[in-house]
């Protein structure tokens, strides 16, 4: 049989296999499990970095590739809002109409254009590889063409150009350039009382990449050992805080992989210690910790209460989460117990303790630095299914503590009514109750206001935005 002649190739470039860059499709793969599970960035990232680490092969993924990575997502997470007004400009149908994984290799690609140091040119041949990688070259052609026209401007003129006027709508303006949901803006805005240059700064600060911070639980670790560390540096506020500077690794200081120390926000940390130091009448032998997953105020609180010889409680509904608060607290020098438990349906008598903390559930908008995707999946009805378990567990708490003896109400988000509100609206039903001012409590601190609660800022105080009001039963 003859040969059959070959077919003459069509003229063109020949095919070239795409280059895999494995430190922008680790990058994908934790925006996608974001998007498509509802992950959180800091749960899905670090295990995909360590197997990227672990993995043998000629390319090594070394440290400078894991802080990309990371800058990649939080980053793209961060300004979601704004890099979808412009990607919406660049494109010719709804933006709901583009595939998700195609919104995120594009959403890639404008951070590293608009939000980096990356050249333009490595920035769009990066995100057009990656799109030939994960989505085939045919949409990678359409990756190229959206992100060359992003290429012509940068971030101010983009801004300038979707961004509404502030003069016009304020909110809106506000919520492009800084990257919140509109509600969001309006809801921080309220909390903080008004004037642009607060809110501006606040929602620049939820942009920024927070600190790492450290803990070092009293009896068992020291702020001095802390700081021998590398990239350490003393706290601002709780004298038990140290702070690790930009590519400090907590996992790599022995104090924190023995449980001696712990990754904590100094507004975490200042909402224990005022717990701790405000004055009873009375004895100060048994605490509770009501809401304490994931353990890290209950392994505070269990070390301060071991250096007065009390004992702490720490109760959590979820199991999953008590077996967390039972890690966090082992090895605790004095006495503990954790239990899996409701605290608006409490497994104690009533008038059982001194001090009561209840770190409540709430929509976690005062660590949006923290959990960036948090902003975007938040609805304003979420306030509603909050509000019942934040008063029931508050009323928990104070028919939990003995007369005399102090509770604490504290949560992560300065929203008015997963704050202000549900404290006032509680005390109402309980005329045997009075508020403490805070603010002593938080020696140093400034910025707190009017009182008597408190109200902390990433931008004023460089913590979460934590809420702490403290009530007395007075009968």
């Amino acid at each position: 049989m003859s040969e059959q002649p070959r077919r003459p190739r069509k003229p063109g470039k020949p095919y070239r296999r795409p280059q895999k860059d494995l430190v922008r499709i680790l990058a994908f793969e934790a925006l996608r499990a974001v998007d498509e599970r509802d992950a959180y960035a800091n749960l899905v990232l670090p295990p995909l970095l360590r197997k990227a680490r672990e993995k043998e092969g000629p390319e090594k993924f070394d440290a400078r590739d894991a802080a990309l990575a990371t800058e990649l997502v939080y980053g793209t997470l961060r300004r979601q809002g704004t890099y979808d007004a412009i990607i919406a400009d660049c494109v010719d149908r709804p933006l709901r109409e583009v595939d998700p994984p195609v919104l995120d290799v594009l959403s890639l690609g404008v951070h590293q254009l608009l939000g980096t140091r990356i050249p333009s040119h490595a920035a769009v041949s990066a995100s057009v590889e990656l799109a030939r990688v994960v989505l085939g070259d045919g949409r990678a052609k359409f990756v190229n063409a959206v992100l060359r026209k992003v290429a012509r401007d940068d971030l101010d003129g983009w801004l300038e150009r979707v961004a509404p006027p502030y003069d016009e709508d304020p909110e809106d303006h506000l919520a492009v350039v800084h990257s919140h949901p509109r509600w969001v803006v309006s809801a921080l805005w309220d909390s903080l009382g008004g004037g642009r240059a607060g809110i501006e700064e606040l929602l620049a600060a939820d942009n920024e990449r927070p600190e790492v911070t450290l803990v070092a639980r009293p009896g068992r670790a020291t702020p001095e050992e802390l700081l021998r560390e590398e990239a350490a540096v003393p706290g601002r506020w709780s004298p038990y805080a140290v702070r690790l500077s930009e590519g400090g690794e907590p996992g790599a200081v022995e104090a924190v992989r023995e449980g001696r120390a712990g990754v904590q926000d100094e507004g975490s940390q200042l909402v224990a210690l005022a717990l701790a130091n405000a004055p009873l009448d009375g004895p100060d032998r048994r605490w509770l910790d009501g809401c304490a997953g994931p353990g890290g105020k209950a392994a505070l609180l269990g070390a301060l209460a071991a250096e007065r010889g009390a004992f702490l409680l720490a109760s959590e509904k979820q199991p999953h989460r008590a077996g967390l608060v039972a890690r966090a607290l082992d090895g605790n020098p004095g006495p503990y117990q954790v239990i899996a438990a409701d605290g608006t349906r409490p497994a104690w008598r009533p008038g059982s303790f001194d001090r009561v903390l209840v770190d409540v559930p709430c929509t976690g908008l005062g660590a949006l630095r923290r959990r960036p995707e948090a902003r975007w999946r938040r609805r304003p009805e979420d306030l509603e299914g909050f509000a019942p378990l934040q008063r029931g567990l508050l009323r928990g708490a104070l028919e939990a503590v003995r007369v005399g003896g102090v509770v604490a109400y504290a949560t992560c988000s300065p929203h008015l009514a997963e704050t202000r509100a549900v404290v006032t609206d509680v005390l109402k039903q309980h005329p045997g109750t009075e508020l403490l001012d805070a603010r002593p409590l938080l020696p140093g601190v400034p910025g707190l206001g009017e009182g008597p609660d408190v109200q902390l800022w990433p931008h004023l105080h460089g913590t979460d935005a934590m809420y702490l009001a403290l009530v007395r039963r007075t009968s």
